[in-house]
């Protein structure tokens, strides 16, 4: 594609109509034009546009600063979900690691019925006080920034982040037994205090540093007037795979506390077999399914986790059992037996302890005196995405305190960094400046300099999608 061609595709551009003949007295309106070239005419051969490896493409770490809302010291990001990012705090005059829930109002008024939903989950967690519910701390309001801040119990992982990270996607029949157990005395606390939570399921069961079940996000529970004659409600919400046959037949009021029984059902059906007992394509499908109330258990659940199952998954909610029922049920009663190893809770970008994410930033701001002499840390997006998938840095070679000897900069040989990566979930983003990138290809003499996308020596601020 050289200037010739380029020439003839002018020509061909303007019919002898449109261009005036010099004979005629005229001038051709582009003889002071030079004719159109293509980039690279010359190395043909060589493309515009350059296929980049994700070792070749390099971030500068967020230089860490130490940040305290109100008596609480900032940490590293631990999660993001729908309603607004969680972050590990330490309380300065307790010094007991807390989690805070940061709000922002603009993003509530986005999300149907989220303020609501919030003030609804601070009114209800205020109240409440049992070992199996997260525990509602503190609550700051920065009325400047339009931000929330909701601290609360310290947690280092989800049932769902256990079940994902196993092939098989269940417990073993022991473990699954102590976290339901957990969930049955933690549910009878709300309903003890007319609460119904209407949105049991494994996301939503976090536990702790000693393996204590927490039940979590109240943002659709409904409480009950303690004078009411029964437990009748009106509106259904929640995920719908974990939603009863009657919400999903569209009936105007339903039995409040059979919807949680339903619910725990599912739960402990997932936890068990790593399926769910009513799917669909789409969430017509599944209604259509939920309906009908038809399951099949594995032939590897026997009797009387069997049996457990059949009388929380009934499809008349008069029928289903009771909690008292299931806390009378053998299976209840009876732990089975430590056959298989225990599911661990997975690292927290590898970190398997669960270190505390907030002492970097102490260090920094009590150890560090000029802040301006420190060298900037560098990754790659390979040990970017490593880190976001829970891998071990060490299984790459990485080390924290080690040169990365294939990234070269004018300040030398930088360190890494892989605190400020998010937590491995979808909804987990991070914004960082990108640096210059290097290639093998770039080192290769040619005629004339090729073009590409990424020859300039910052990105832009960009989000990994």
């Amino acid at each position: 594609m050289g200037s010739e061609r380029a020439e003839e595709h002018i020509v061909l551009a303007y019919s002898d109509e449109e261009v005036l003949d010099d004979e005629e007295g005229g001038s051709r309106i582009f003889d002071d034009l030079e004719p159109a070239s293509w980039i690279n005419d010359e190395d043909t051969d060589v493309p515009i546009f350059h296929r980049v490896d994700s070792d070749q493409i390099i971030y500068e770490a967020k230089k860490k600063r130490c940040k305290m809302i109100g008596k609480y010291v900032m940490g590293d990001l631990l999660g993001e979900g729908s309603y607004g990012k969680v972050k590990e705090v330490l309380d300065s005059e307790t010094l007991c690691r807390r989690a805070v829930k940061i709000l922002k109002k603009r993003k509530l008024r986005r999300i149907p019925n989220g303020e609501q939903n919030v003030q609804r989950e601070i009114t209800l967690l205020k109240k409440l006080r049992h070992r199996n519910v997260i525990g509602l701390l503190d609550v700051l309001v920065n009325d400047e920034k339009e931000k929330m801040y909701l601290v609360m119990e310290f947690c280092v992982g989800g049932l769902q982040d256990m079940l994902e990270s196993t092939p098989q996607k269940r417990f073993p029949l022991w473990q699954a037994h102590g976290y339901f157990c957990q969930l049955m005395d933690g549910l009878q606390y709300l309903h003890s205090q007319r609460i119904i939570h209407k949105d049991i399921k494994p996301g939503n069961l976090l536990l702790t540093l000693s393996g204590i079940l927490k039940i979590s996000d109240l943002g659709v529970a409904e409480a009950l007037d303690f004078f009411a004659e029964d437990d009748t409600c009106f509106t259904g919400q929640g995920s719908p795979a974990f939603q009863p046959p009657e919400i999903a037949n569209g009936h105007e009021k339903f039995l409040g506390f059979k919807v949680d029984i339903w619910s725990s059902g599912v739960t402990l059906y997932n936890i068990t077999t790593g399926l769910y007992p009513f799917e669909g394509d789409n969430i017509f499908r599944l209604f259509e399914n939920i309906a009908k109330g038809e399951y099949t258990i594995p032939d590897e659940i026997e009797n009387p986790l069997r049996d457990l199952l059949h009388g929380m998954l009934q499809k008349d909610a008069v029928k289903r059992f009771t909690l008292q029922q299931i806390r009378q049920h053998p299976w209840f009663w009876r732990k089975p037996p430590q056959t298989l190893e225990q599911v661990p809770v997975p690292p927290l970008r590898g970190d398997e302890l669960h270190n505390m994410t907030v002492l970097p930033y102490l260090m920094d701001y009590h150890y560090v005196e000029d802040p301006t002499s420190v060298q900037p840390q560098y990754y790659t997006e390979h040990e970017r995405n490593a880190w976001a998938e829970g891998q071990n840095p060490e299984r790459y070679g990485f080390e924290w305190q080690e040169p990365v000897n294939n990234i070269r900069s004018k300040e030398g040989s930088p360190k890494k960094y892989p605190d400020e990566m998010g937590y491995g979930s979808p909804d987990t983003h991070q914004t960082e400046e990108s640096g210059e990138s290097t290639s093998d290809s770039s080192k290769r003499k040619s005629k004339r300099k090729t073009t590409s996308c990424i020859s300039v020596k910052k990105f832009p601020p960009c989000k990994q999608s």
